[in-house]
């Protein structure tokens, strides 16, 4: 069994560190109101990702994804969603402005991290597909799938948490208008490029 779950947090590890939504959100938040917006931001992914794992747990994951309609709206919602949040960063960063270290206006940091997390169609279909696959053999699979969905929660906080830390140690270069511009820009881009690959796949 521990080589087996060995195996499952060496997978799961490289799922949370491969760039996604959830990094993209993060460094918005970091960018335009510092690393505690973010840290709250990565609250709110950490909220989602144990709402799709009680949902997996119950089965209820399982039955969006056996449903071709329900899943093609929860991808639509999700390429809207990281579009909006895209257009909302390059329309903030259009005139690099100086760090002054208040809230973002992009809303609740908590609520962006937890819808964005909730209408990421990638985690339905890994926790409804890769996650059982990974479950430690000999072992009830509602005490499995909770495992392996609380492992995966302490890596994304772990990870995130800590990419947060590296921005705001780089926070005296990251405050220069021009760069925080450019990063910003660059942060928009990569949101519509994400909500414009989920939207192709729900064609």
């Amino acid at each position: 069994m521990l080589t087996h779950l060995a195996a499952a947090i060496g997978v799961l590890g490289l799922l949370t560190i491969a760039p996604g939504p959830d990094m993209a959100v993060v460094t918005r938040r970091a960018l335009e109101a510092g690393p505690a917006d973010a840290l709250r931001t990565v609250a709110g992914i950490a909220t989602g990702l144990l709402l799709w794992g009680a949902l997996t747990v119950a089965g209820l994951a399982a039955a969006l994804a056996a449903a071709p309609a329900a899943c093609q709206v929860v991808k639509l919602l999700g390429a809207a969603y990281l579009v909006f949040l895209g257009a909302q960063a390059l329309r903030q960063h259009r005139h690099a402005a100086p760090h002054t270290g208040t809230p973002s206006r992009g809303g609740n940091p908590w609520r962006t991290g937890l819808i964005s997390n909730v209408l990421n169609p990638k985690i339905a279909v890994f926790y409804t597909g890769l996650l059982p696959a990974l479950a430690p053999p000999h072992t009830p699979a509602a005490w499995a799938m909770t495992l392996l969905v609380l492992l995966h929660v302490a890596l994304t906080v772990t990870w995130l948490g800590g990419y947060t830390l590296l921005l705001a140690k780089a926070g005296p270069f990251l405050r220069r208008p021009r760069v925080r511009g450019a990063l910003g820009r660059t942060t928009g881009v990569v949101l519509i490029g994400f909500g414009l690959v989920v939207a192709a796949t729900a064609g």
